[in-house]
């Protein structure tokens, strides 16, 4: 079929009825006809003064940063299950082995493990701190820590 002109219509649903306002209260939208109370934004022409150009602060205009964002390096806590499902017996394990292996992300500088879950394996742990416990788990299995 080839388009004409006088055949061209918008697609289904892109286009709404205009809201009727000031048809009475059955309809919905009688009475104040969705215009408030009273006042100056019932008027004809009456318009906010924030509106107007120039009027808000360029601190009111510019968008405001949501959330926030914290000043330290982001840190990532390394459980003893993550190493006894990624690392092999004998594997040292240091941030590069880490990264290589996909476990933190390159921006993180600072690593931690800590002591949850089970670790069966005799891994050398070479300069990333350990918890307490985690370091004695990993010298129970045969393992080394250096920190």
């Amino acid at each position: 079929m080839i388009l004409q002109p006088h055949t061209l219509a918008p697609n289904r649903g892109a286009r709404h009825r205009p809201k009727r306002v000031g048809r009475g209260n059955a309809s919905g939208h009688g009475t104040y006809s969705t215009r408030g109370g009273k006042g100056q934004t019932a008027r004809s022409g009456g318009s906010r003064g924030l509106r107007r150009l120039g009027f808000r602060p360029l601190l009111l205009q510019t968008p405001q940063l949501r959330g926030f964002r914290s000043q330290q390096a982001p840190s990532r806590q390394l459980t003893l299950r993550i190493l006894e499902l990624k690392f092999n017996a004998g594997d040292t394990v240091s941030r590069q082995t880490l990264r290589e292996r996909q476990i933190i992300p390159a921006g993180v500088s600072l690593v931690k493990i800590i002591n949850t879950g089970i670790l069966t394996k005799a891994l050398t742990v070479a300069g990333i701190p350990c918890s307490r416990g985690a370091a004695e788990q990993i010298r129970a299995a045969g393992g080394t820590v250096s920190s």
